[in-house]
């Protein structure tokens, strides 16, 4: 049996780019594949009639500085040193989002995902942009116009589209969420229970 767990995965969530860096520690130990799936958080959102935490919970006191608290103490775990909030937040993400898209059907989608999360939650890039987008692609030795151009594939943009909304039909309300087969894992600080349901699955 192949232990897969998938990640439902947008680069706008700061929580996205943290769950990446210490979900792969979790494929290593437990021999997992992890399956990225790209999905639009805000179409997420659209669908269950979810809020981004700075809306939903913006009005109860202590919660976001809470929030802020466990999001250091994460970085601290594992290391995460590089990490930075994006100055530009929100990003809207629909470009790069289909550009990680396009990205894997030329062949580069590893490669187009690291160059990425680095831009976005290390170096603090409006990646919304797309002179600024192009800019780190090539910097990064991809065809930026190669893959710019792409996410305006029809094929691309109905792939997004598509992912977007099995997830919600899948029950997902928020990114990050994982899958261990049916079993659903919302947020980062669930990556201990994604590991302990990898570990029990036999190799």
């Amino acid at each position: 049996m192949n232990k897969t767990v998938d990640f439902i995965f947008d680069f706008g969530s700061p929580n996205a780019y943290l769950s990446w860096k210490a979900l792969k520690g979790v494929a290593d130990r437990t021999g997992a594949k992890i399956n990225l799936i790209p999905c639009l958080l805000g179409g997420i959102f659209k669908i269950t009639g979810n809020q981004a935490p700075n809306l939903a919970f913006g009005h109860i006191k202590g919660k976001l500085a809470y929030e802020q608290l466990e999001t250091q103490r994460f970085v601290a775990r594992h290391a995460l040193s590089k990490y930075a909030f994006n100055p530009h937040f929100p990003v809207n993400t629909l470009l790069i989002m289909r550009g990680l898209i396009a990205a894997r059907r030329l062949g580069v989608g590893e490669a187009y995902l690291e160059a990425v999360l680095k831009a976005m939650w290390e170096d603090g890039q409006k990646m919304d942009d797309p002179a600024v987008a192009a800019a780190v692609l090539t910097g990064a030795g991809l065809d930026a116009r190669a893959i710019l151009e792409a996410t305006q594939d029809p094929e691309v943009k109905a792939e997004l589209a598509a992912n977007t909304e099995a997830a919600a039909a899948r029950g997902v309300f928020g990114i990050p969420t994982f899958f261990v087969g049916d079993e659903m894992f919302f947020g980062k600080e669930r990556l201990d229970q994604v590991e302990a349901e990898l570990a029990r699955l036999p190799a």
